[in-house]
């Protein structure tokens, strides 16, 4: 249980009992931490206060906030990386004036992931591929809500690579190209066309095909080019 606290800078406080508790490794990374209202109550502190603590724990790389999922406890030093890189493709992608860049290096990273998923996909993994396409289907006409779930999915991919470096480098691009895939929704059919592949990747994974896996994500992601481009013509 966490001690109650009785500071003026409570949310401080807070953010340090939790923040002690993760270098000491009682929360472990992947651990999930009670709601905001539990929290309160087992800090006898209020909500607001809660959320503070979080901010800082956020912004130290300790814990990763999510709509819908909750905040876990992750690796400072893979948050810390991940943001390092998804700056320098930024910087990057800033001084060419386009992010053709940014679509070749995942081009070449996502097509490999497919082909180890397939490979190496355990069943927890395909259910959460399945779960973030059941999403998508529920979220054809919503932008943020489709990539939120589209992002899940290609996450799940590089998660059964077993390869945690992999899930770095995915993450830091996919970061980067979350506001330009949102042009995808200025086509029409953009998103529809989307689901078709992902139906076909997943497919390639349970079948455990990684050269037809391969495939399919490089297919994918050329119907993602075309309509980002169509998008922004």
């Amino acid at each position: 249980m966490y001690a109650p606290i009785q500071s003026a800078k409570t949310f401080e406080r807070v953010a340090v009992q939790i923040e002690k508790r993760i270098l000491d490794g009682e929360l472990q990374v992947g651990d999930r931490l009670p709601t905001e209202r539990e929290l309160a109550e087992q800090f006898q502190v209020s909500r607001t206060a809660v959320r503070e603590a979080m901010k800082i724990l956020a912004q130290k790389g300790l814990v990763d906030m999510r709509p819908g999922r909750g905040t876990i406890v992750v690796d400072g030093a893979r948050v810390a990386m991940e943001n390092s890189i998804g700056l320098l493709m930024r910087m990057k992608s800033g001084e060419v004036g386009n992010s053709d860049n940014l679509v070749e290096v995942r081009a070449i990273l996502e097509t490999e992931i497919a082909a180890l998923a397939a490979a190496r996909a355990t069943e927890t993994e395909i259910a959460a591929m399945r779960e973030a396409i059941r999403v998508m289907d529920e979220s054809l006409d919503d932008a943020d809500a489709f990539i939120t779930a589209d992002n899940s999915f290609h996450e799940a991919l590089a998660q059964a690579t077993q390869n945690a470096l992999i899930l770095t480098l995915l993450n830091s691009i996919v970061n980067v190209l979350s506001e330009q895939r949102k042009q995808v929704f200025a086509v029409d059919g953009g998103p529809q066309r989307g689901q078709v592949h992902h139906r076909r990747i997943l497919e390639c994974v349970i079948r455990r095909d990684p050269a037809s896996a391969r495939a399919a994500m490089g297919a994918h992601l050329l119907q993602v080019r075309e309509d980002v481009s169509a998008g922004a013509s």
